[in-house]
């Protein structure tokens, strides 16, 4: 999120979460403007941070000062990385897994049992995320059979409300992030395209 409507629309409309981005891009904000946003969503949802990088000091320092019930780490984390901020940090730490081929590499199994969530996302050179690239759904259907461990499920990559279904009914993620699928614009959030998401990922039309 990247204004303060689009985040309270969010809360009414019934998200769980509502993040804000703290990484390199056209929705990148800063601590106060994040401040604001997630002020504007309310108590009822949790507020997400997420980070383009892994200095442990850093991500609690902006955490604390924003009022994060989330990390989201996007740099590749490592399991070091999970431990350092968990020292300071009594939120939930999500680790996102960036995806290039077909499946999730072996390298990033630990993460499923150290972090409380596991974001799976599409790969790219030039961006850590928002994409707007799907993932393979049927293929990492089969990694998180072998993988899912203790840690949420947090499912991105080109959502919208034309796939999400699908994508719920092949993975049963625990989450599901969306970004671009729901923009008029890089960081401006479209009501009618919030409402189409969320009732199609939810299954039913809500008032």
């Amino acid at each position: 999120m990247t204004r303060p409507q689009d985040a309270a629309l969010a809360a009414e409309i019934g998200a769980s979460y509502v993040g804000v981005i703290f990484a390199e891009g056209p929705r990148k904000v800063s601590p106060d403007k994040a401040h604001e946003i997630l002020a504007a969503a309310g108590a009822g949802v949790a507020h997400v941070g997420v980070f383009d990088t892994n200095d442990a000091d850093r991500i609690v320092e902006v955490a604390d000062e924003v009022g994060l019930n989330v990390v989201q780490l996007h740099a590749d984390p490592m399991p070091s990385d999970i431990e350092a901020i968990r020292r300071n940090f009594d939120g939930d730490i999500w680790a996102a897994i960036r995806i290039a081929g077909n499946h999730i590499p072996h390298e990033y199994d630990e993460l499923f049992d150290l972090a409380d969530g596991v974001l799976l996302d599409a790969r790219s050179e030039n961006k850590l995320g928002g994409t707007g690239v799907a993932l393979p759904w049927n293929e990492l259907a089969v990694d998180l059979a072998r993988d899912r461990g203790g840690a949420a499920v947090v499912l991105a990559g080109g959502l919208n409300s034309r796939n999400v279904a699908n994508a719920i009914r092949v993975l049963a993620p625990d989450v599901v992030d969306v970004s671009s699928g729901i923009e008029s614009a890089p960081g401006i959030k479209d009501p009618w395209l919030m409402r189409e998401f969320y009732e199609a990922a939810i299954g039913h039309t809500v008032p």
